[in-house]
């Protein structure tokens, strides 16, 4: 383990605990708020350790985490249900059922799903953190900013939501790593992974970009170097293979990166267009919490949902349009503006990033990046402006577009947060660019630096920059000031008012 990633690892894992201790103090502190949210009757007979867990972690339970424990303790019962992918209840149940399950005398499945999502949940941040550190160096070559930006992440906006039972924490393990094991050839374990991943969210999908970018990429410099090397037709055999090969992976990959998507959606079809259970079978509180807030469940004696009569009966479409009002433009009206605003930041974040790496590469942009850029992939300009960061930069705006057009705007900070790096990769390049203190020769603060040396020139344990900014908050420029304020307040806010039942991100 390299000391930069064994720097990342500690301050992962000291913001966990100091985030799973605040959503207790908070959660305990504040009144929970009476919200409209999915709130499903208790049909398990609570056990001696239900009450101290939930006092503990139940700030971890609200707004979308009850589906996700709701699924993992009970299933795909109601049919909004299905707005959420089965891999994080799968991976929650599993460890209730197996590493928790000598708790089963004092805790209930609730309970045990409870304390899986903090055990889980923090496993797989600290995952989600080095798979973004090792994905950084890859494509930044650049150690300061990869370290950089990787410590950001630690302290993400979107903090409450890597916590809490959602499944963001889970989605950018998958998401970094697979990048990462693409980025070095592994084309193969790089579509498992971003399979995983699309189990996991649905905007897993957009990743099939990266798959059908990158080989295309290799593809051409290959054919570039066979232009040079080989003559007759042997250069033509070349050529062809090459072709052959990137449409083989590009087909295979797609299939299997999108095959989680479709067998979930074939598993919904199924479960409401053909169903196999009645209402007997489920039990009565549950049937009952359905008649009060409209919820469809599967009923074999009942007519099937209009949604089962279409071309393309995509159930996943049909959530989000009927129970979540997702769609182009819907979200844009006046009494959204505070969603907008609380928006606002990561948006920023997602358009500076892509207005600069324009100005910066403005040829490459025009080029996609794919031709006559050989030489620049042999031997990349280190940074945030270097060709290899371009498909990310591409990503990231189809993401910002698409989060600002067609979804609650206020979800755009945990949905980029977790799914792309670029907001990471632009803070810490403003910070190293715009911060005196994080450069030796401009400061009279030798202490606040990104590392130390020893004085014959062996390197010690990187200085946390963050940490070490901190104490001079005040002097430091408007630049970090913005940057540490809005990633620290969020990570704070995010807590306070998502634990207790309050309007968030």
């Amino acid at each position: 383990m390299t000391m930069d990633v064994r720097a990342v690892l500690e301050f992962a894992t000291a913001t966990r605990g100091l985030s799973l201790l605040l959503q207790a103090v908070f959660n305990a502190v504040i009144p929970d708020h009476d919200a409209d949210a999915f709130r499903p009757p208790r049909t398990e007979e609570p056990l001696y350790l239900d009450s101290s867990v939930e006092w503990l972690l139940g700030g971890l339970s609200h707004w979308d985490a009850e589906h996700f424990l709701f699924i993992a303790e009970r299933g795909y019962l109601y049919e909004h249900n299905f707005a959420f992918f089965p891999l994080f209840p799968i991976i929650l149940r599993g460890l209730a059922e197996t590493l928790l399950w000598p708790l089963s005398s004092w805790l209930s499945v609730r309970g045990r799903l409870l304390v899986a999502v903090a055990l889980g949940n923090t496993a797989l941040f600290l995952l989600s953190v080095v798979a973004l550190y090792a994905l950084s160096r890859t494509v930044l070559q650049d150690r300061r900013l990869a370290l950089l930006s990787s410590l950001l992440y630690c302290i993400t906006p979107a903090n409450v939501f890597m916590t809490a039972g959602y499944s963001e924490s889970l989605f950018a393990a998958l998401t970094f790593g697979g990048l990462f094991l693409l980025e070095k050839g592994f084309t193969f374990r790089a579509c498992l992974a971003l399979s995983i991943a699309t189990a996991a969210r649905s905007n897993g999908l957009v990743n099939i970009g990266f798959l059908l970018y990158l080989p295309s990429l290799h593809a051409i410099t290959q054919i570039r170097v066979y232009r040079t090397t080989t003559k007759g037709h042997s250069k033509v055999f070349h050529y062809i293979w090459a072709i052959i090969r990137l449409l083989l992976t590009s087909l295979l990959g797609t299939a299997i990166i999108a095959l989680p998507f479709c067998a979930f959606q074939y598993y919904g079809y199924r479960t409401f267009c053909t169903p196999s259970v009645s209402l007997e079978q489920i039990p009565p509180a549950l049937v009952s919490l359905a008649e009060l807030k409209g919820y469809r469940v599967p009923d074999e004696n009942g007519p099937p949902p209009l949604w089962c009569m279409r071309p393309l009966p995509l159930l996943y479409s049909h959530i989000q349009d009927v129970y979540w009002d997702v769609g182009f433009l819907r979200y844009f009206e006046l009494r959204q503006i505070p969603n907008f605003i609380l928006a606002l930041p990561m948006a920023t974040l997602g358009i500076m990033a892509a207005y600069a790496y324009f100005l910066a590469n403005p040829e490459l942009c025009l080029r996609l990046g794919l031709w006559d850029t050989g030489a620049h992939f042999d031997k990349p300009t280190p940074g945030m402006f270097n060709p290899r960061v371009f498909v990310y930069i591409v990503h990231s705006t189809v993401l910002l577009v698409f989060g600002t057009l067609c979804m609650h705007v206020q979800v755009l900070t945990r949905f980029m947060a977790s799914s792309t790096p670029v907001p990471f990769w632009i803070s810490a390049h403003l910070l190293l660019l715009n911060e005196p203190l994080l450069h030796r020769r401009k400061t009279s603060n030798p202490n606040v630096q990104l590392h130390t040396h020893s004085s014959n020139g062996c390197q010690h344990t990187p200085q946390n920059p963050i940490i070490a900014l901190l104490p001079y908050f005040k002097s430091c420029s408007s630049t970090t000031q913005g940057i540490l304020g809005y990633f620290l307040s969020y990570w704070v806010l995010g807590l306070a008012l998502h634990c207790n039942f309050l309007p968030w991100t």
